[in-house]
């Protein structure tokens, strides 16, 4: 974009704080939601028509995964994080990254510590996750305290090597994953609302997951139609497998939900419990809206 909208140009450069020391800046921006119908009425010649008119469209394209129109408008961040929250970023391989080199650049003394009550025991349901009830508030500080002492230690060893002249590129190998890294990213609209998708899940990592809410935040202003509609048709949506349509039919013919009619379906185990919880979900969400 040649000019930005006031909204949008007063998000430029601005700092949004994440975690203890990291941040997100949304460095430039190109296009906006006429962008995306541009793109998509290009095959007929027809320009941007009526606001209401784009609305429409775009909530076609999202609702049908016509997806290359969002493709049109792209964001480019700068953003400091804790290299083991990069390395679960990174694994989303649609978006260009320049990062903060430690071959080239001395790495600075800023490590993340997470708060005493993000401190959990490992989840007995999700193996890759932390459970809700945080540690007792004593052993918490505890480990902070243990947490703290091994980043400056390991920092300090960093230093005393690059002292001795060791190269950087070897110096910095034992440094932790929680020291902060630094990175432009650069990424189209409808990849980064799978981005989105899948790291605002409630069961993406909290730290990651705080970085993905604050862009969000950014993504609604410059395109606030596309994140509309990208709200209604993918983030609040439920999918439902073949499986589970089957069971559906039945349960709108009367039948109760049961673990048998689960069984005769073919669902079982933790399958058979995502099911229950999409529809307690739905339940939830829209119980206040019942007649």
């Amino acid at each position: 974009m040649s000019s930005y909208r006031p909204e949008v140009a007063a998000l430029l450069g601005k700092e949004f704080r994440c975690l203890d020391k990291g941040f997100v800046r949304l460095i430039d921006v190109m296009g906006d939601d006429a962008a995306i119908v541009q793109a998509a009425r290009v095959s007929y010649g027809e320009g941007t028509r009526s606001v209401s008119d784009d609305r429409k469209l775009i909530r076609y394209l999202m609702r049908h995964r016509h997806t290359s129109p969002f493709e049109m408008v792209e964001f480019k961040f700068h953003i400091k994080l804790p290299i083991f929250v990069a390395r679960q970023w990174i694994r989303h391989r649609t978006a260009n990254v320049n990062e903060y080199s430690g071959r080239y650049s001395i790495m600075r003394q800023e490590f993340y510590l997470p708060e005493p009550e993000q401190l959990r025991p490992q989840s007995a349901l999700n193996k890759q996750g932390r459970a809700e009830e945080p540690l007792p508030p004593d052993l918490a500080e505890q480990l902070v305290t243990r947490l703290r002492q091994t980043q400056n230690r390991l920092y300090a060893e960093y230093q005393e090597l690059l002292q001795h002249n060791l190269a950087r590129e070897l110096a910095r190998i034992n440094l932790p994953l929680s020291l902060y890294t630094e990175w432009y990213w650069k990424i189209d609209l409808h990849n980064l609302f799978h981005f989105l998708q899948l790291r605002m899940d409630e069961h993406a990592q909290y730290e990651i997951r705080l970085y993905a809410h604050t862009i969000a935040d950014i993504v609604k202003v410059v395109v606030p139609l596309a994140w509309e509609a990208f709200e209604d048709y993918v983030l609040g949506a439920v999918t439902f497998s073949r499986l589970e349509q089957r069971i559906l039919a039945r349960l709108l013919r009367g039948s109760q939900l049961t673990d048998r009619l689960l069984e005769e379906a073919g669902l079982e185990g933790r399958e058979a419990r995502e099911f229950r919880q999409k529809l307690a979900r739905i339940l939830r969400e829209h119980d206040e809206e019942a007649p």
